[in-house]
């Protein structure tokens, strides 16, 4: 399904039955991306689609402000909201940043073995920026370290080098959708396995492996 920009800045889904998202239900939805790539340990899966349109709404606005007369009381709470957009973009877009050089190896390695059909982790640029990372750093640990150490220590596995996401962190999340028998591991020995429901509309404090899948879904949000 493709996704494309109204004359109107909403999104149109290319379906057998279209739908318009709005420009209200378009911010909405980068808040949310945005929130769940601040507060989960992992990279998700990118937005590029949300990004792409909201850079077009807010291109369509900052012309809509253009015309608004100067005084006009309107025009600085316009200016407000368009300054708080482009934040939470740019925010959105360094947290994603800021984790693919934490986590370059994995996040490259995990974008390989992908399957055909899964969704892709990396935007274009952002797999351009991951590989061109990932090279620098090689050359730089080579230039700066590896070269002066004994033959046998001269490589190094950036794999086994760089740690991994923490996925057993914990987050903070409210559910979008009534989510049932969830399994949730033992915090200690003594402890068993035991599954939990999720009512929508409650806000739990939960291990991140464990409501990972619900994170990509969008069954639970992230707060």
């Amino acid at each position: 399904m493709s996704d494309s920009l109204s004359d109107d800045g909403s999104i149109n889904q290319d379906d057998s039955q279209e739908d318009v998202m709005t420009p209200a239900e378009l911010i909405a939805k980068l808040e949310e991306a945005w929130l769940n790539e601040k507060f989960s340990p992992e990279l998700l899966e990118n937005k590029s689609e949300v990004v792409e349109c909201v850079m077009e709404q807010l291109t369509h606005m900052e012309n809509n402000l253009q015309r608004v007369k100067k005084g006009d009381a309107k025009a600085s709470v316009h200016r407000m909201e368009i300054d708080r957009i482009r934040f939470v973009l740019s925010s959105y877009l360094r947290s994603r940043l800021q984790k693919i050089e934490k986590f370059f190896p994995h996040v490259l390695e995990k974008e390989k073995s992908r399957g055909e059909g899964d969704p892709s982790l990396l935007s274009p640029e952002e797999f351009a920026f991951a590989k061109e990372y990932y090279a620098n750093t090689e050359t730089y640990l080579k230039a700066v370290a590896l070269k002066r150490m004994p033959p046998n220590l001269q490589t190094v596995d950036l794999l086994k080098a760089v740690p991994e996401p923490c996925l057993d962190s914990f987050v903070f999340l409210r559910v979008k959708e009534r989510q049932e028998n969830i399994l949730v591991e033992p915090e200690t020995d003594d402890q068993r396995e035991y599954v939990v429901d999720l009512e929508e509309g409650s806000q739990h404090l939960i291990r991140y492996r464990t409501i990972a899948p619900l994170v990509s879904s969008g069954a639970v949000q992230l707060i």
